[in-house]
């Protein structure tokens, strides 16, 4: 079965992360984001920090980082560590359209990876929105079977189950809530956490929130 091209759904995605960086002030530019270490300006940076890589480049990026996506991503975002938040802007407004790796999968990546990181700064700044369903479904589907996320094991025997849109994912006991705070959760924010409801929940907390 060929795979949906989410590329038109990815491009809006980026087009709405552009609109919302066009109307921070420069307190917000530099606040926290969910993103342990980063702040708002480097989680718009990183969304878009690997278009530009061919894929020797990309390869050699990740040589460097001896296998490490973790490393692989500071690096980029240091690399971009001069411009300033007019300079982040031409760079996100560049890649609006996702080039290289953001572009595989039929836009699947771009999509989910860019969904989960403006909600990074959105719930860092207190922006909330409303993700459309049609972008929301295939972010949680990607997300879930992604390798470098950890969405699969924290979901692992259980029942995902959005009450604002007809989507429900696994088996096992269930965790109910909204699809955006579902997508944190399981992408490792526990700010969501408490969001959800369910008899699975106490089971997504400690593999989210461990200890």
């Amino acid at each position: 079965m060929a795979k949906p091209d989410l590329m038109p759904l990815a491009g809006q995605e980026r087009r709405e992360l552009l609109e919302l960086l066009r109307g921070l002030d420069p307190q917000q530019w530099h606040a926290p984001s969910l993103c342990d270490g980063w702040s708002v300006r480097d989680v718009a940076v990183h969304v878009v920090s690997y278009d530009a890589l061919g894929w020797g480049q990309l390869g050699a990026v990740m040589v460097r980082a001896r296998g490490s996506v973790s490393r692989a991503n500071q690096a980029l975002v240091d690399q971009h560590a001069n411009l300033d938040a007019d300079g982040v802007l031409t760079l996100v407004e560049r890649h609006v359209h996702p080039t290289g790796l953001t572009a595989a999968m039929g836009g699947a990546i771009a999509l989910t990876d860019g969904t989960i990181h403006q909600q990074d700064i959105r719930r860092a700044l207190g922006l909330p929105r409303a993700i459309p369903a049609e972008r929301l479904r295939p972010a949680l589907d990607v997300a879930l079977g992604a390798p470098t996320l950890p969405a699969k094991g924290h979901a692992r025997g259980l029942t995902l189950v959005a009450d604002d849109m007809d989507w429900r994912h696994g088996s096992g006991p269930e965790v109910h809530g909204p699809g955006e705070a579902l997508l944190m959760a399981v992408a490792g924010r526990s700010i969501a956490i408490d969001e959800l409801s369910g008899e699975g929940l106490a089971t997504l907390r400690s593999r989210v929130s461990p200890g």
